[in-house]
């Protein structure tokens, strides 16, 4: 590991290490807040649901959250009948991630363990799934780890910020607005990003999501937020490029 590796993953281990400290003083762990329905997770965001129907029936399957932070994605997985591994790079993430899971009824093996270099044997995992973790990381060294990891035919499915349009970069660079914070190293994922990954999974499918309705992140009123999200499933249903536009994307690499 070369030292501007060294010092990239110990930077984003305290971002986050922070980050889970300053969630954990809204609740006491174990508390009522840690259980959650599944549709909580799968509806934060327009872009989850969908992307975890690319999954398929997970019942008995080996399936691992590569970057689960909180452990909510983890936890649906576990309820739907999976047998779930999760790692993080913050314990922080960790220990929140674990006391969600005991809190919600369902085991999973939780690791502390950084996502270029992961703990598992060759074809441990039918699919993996993630959520905002490849845009932190080094997509050579992670597609090579992905791609050894899953067994012939597994897939791994990801949602990304995605960096195509350029009035969203620019709002990104110079507009305050809610959870803006971000680590020195990360940046949204843009088609140049795609070629390592490619490189190991040949396959690989993208689809963009929320163009018009990126509002919700500064507009909450159901109001808009209905047309919006009907607005971007015309647009990209009669103009497929405009996905590109999009805030983010679901990446699915399926192992050939």
């Amino acid at each position: 590991m070369t030292p501007a590796t060294r010092d990239r993953i110990q930077s984003e281990q305290h971002f986050h290490d922070r980050q889970a400290a300053e969630r954990g003083e809204s609740f006491r762990v174990g508390r009522a807040e840690l259980r959650f329905d599944d549709d909580l997770f799968l509806n934060h965001e327009t872009w989850i649901r969908p992307a975890f129907a690319q999954l398929g029936d997970v019942r008995g399957k080996a399936i691992l959250d590569y970057g689960c932070g909180h452990g909510m994605a983890a936890v649906v997985l576990a309820r739907a009948g999976a047998r779930v591994s999760a790692l993080d790079l913050s314990p922080g993430y960790i220990a929140e991630a674990g006391e969600r899971a005991a809190a919600n009824g369902v085991t999973i093996d939780f690791r502390v363990a950084d996502a270029e270099q992961l703990p598992y044997a060759d074809g441990s995992f039918d699919a993996v799934w993630g959520n905002a973790i490849l845009h932190h990381l080094d997509l050579n060294r992670a597609g090579a780890e992905l791609q050894r990891v899953l067994k012939p035919g597994g897939v791994a499915i990801f949602c990304e910020p995605w960096g195509g349009n350029p009035l969203l970069s620019f709002a990104r660079r110079r507009l305050p607005y809610p959870g803006k914070e971000r680590t020195p190293d990360e940046r949204p994922l843009t088609r140049g990003d795609l070629a390592p990954l490619r490189a190991h999974f040949p396959k690989l499918r993208w689809s963009g999501h929320q163009l018009f309705g990126m509002i919700r992140r500064v507009v909450k009123s159901r109001w808009l937020l209905v047309p919006a999200d009907f607005a971007d499933r015309v647009a990209f249903t009669v103009c497929p490029p405009l996905e590109n536009l999009g805030r983010y994307v679901v990446l699915v690499l399926p192992k050939v």
